[in-house]
């Protein structure tokens, strides 16, 4: 069985994909920038980009039947070094007792003002990969 998750962003619509994709007992979450998408603005720092970023892909998750504890693998894309050092803390609060498997790229993203995009795939614990 096949779900779409969206959170009701208009780039979803506008360029044919989902925030995540729940396939069995995968979620696969689209890269999530730091969009606040309830007013549609983009903060300055990458540090509230991250947490807005997180806060989307917990949400997708959730709505999936998923939570964060359920993330395997993580993938991490910065536009600057200079934020690895900021934003591996934030990472940290989040995935420090899940540890996912993880990679981090330095970029450029879609748009001058986002400054990192996130993506992540989770199993539902206590599944095995079908």
């Amino acid at each position: 069985m096949r779900k779409l998750i969206s959170t009701g962003s208009p780039f979803e619509k506008t360029a044919g994909y989902s925030r995540a994709v729940v396939q069995g007992d995968w979620c696969f979450v689209s890269g999530t920038t730091g969009y606040d998408y309830a007013a549609m603005t983009m903060p300055d720092s990458v540090t509230d980009q991250t947490r807005n970023a997180l806060a989307t892909i917990a949400g997708a998750l959730e709505q999936g039947g998923f939570s964060m504890a359920d993330v395997v693998r993580a993938h991490y894309y910065v536009t600057d070094r200079s934020h690895v050092d900021i934003v591996f803390p934030i990472l940290g609060e989040t995935f420090g007792e899940i540890r996912p498997a993880a990679t981090m790229i330095v970029c450029q993203l879609n748009k001058p003002e986002m400054k990192i995009e996130i993506e992540v795939t989770a199993l539902r614990r206590g599944s095995q990969p079908t």
